[in-house]
């Protein structure tokens, strides 16, 4: 198995909400899941450690991506969260989080 740090679907680029986000390459469906986000570990700050597809999502008050965990909710207790979509995304679209487990600046 190798490690591929964004799923194919996704893109690292220069956002216009704060530095660098994430984009669709590709259309993609509603509920898709795209991949893990946050991987708990209590040894590092904040109780996890987020990967690429967690460090790259900005924050919207109008998001079209979420975490979800075990059991499809947000509780990270069961070892990961992942990226779903929650409605279609459009190639070129920039993937947006609604923030609850940071501090927004």
């Amino acid at each position: 198995m190798n490690y591929k740090p964004l799923p194919k679907e996704v893109t690292i680029d220069k956002s216009t909400i704060h530095g660098l986000g994430l984009f669709a390459k590709t259309n993609i469906k509603p509920k898709h899941i795209l991949g893990v986000t946050h991987i708990g570990n209590k040894d590092y700050e904040n109780g996890y450690i987020r990967t690429p597809l967690g460090g790259f999502i900005n924050h919207s008050d109008k998001p079209n991506v979420e975490l979800i965990g075990c059991g499809q909710t947000r509780d990270i207790e069961c070892g990961i969260l992942k990226l779903q979509t929650l409605r279609h995304i459009n190639k070129g679209e920039e993937l947006v989080l609604k923030y609850s487990m940071y501090k927004i600046k």
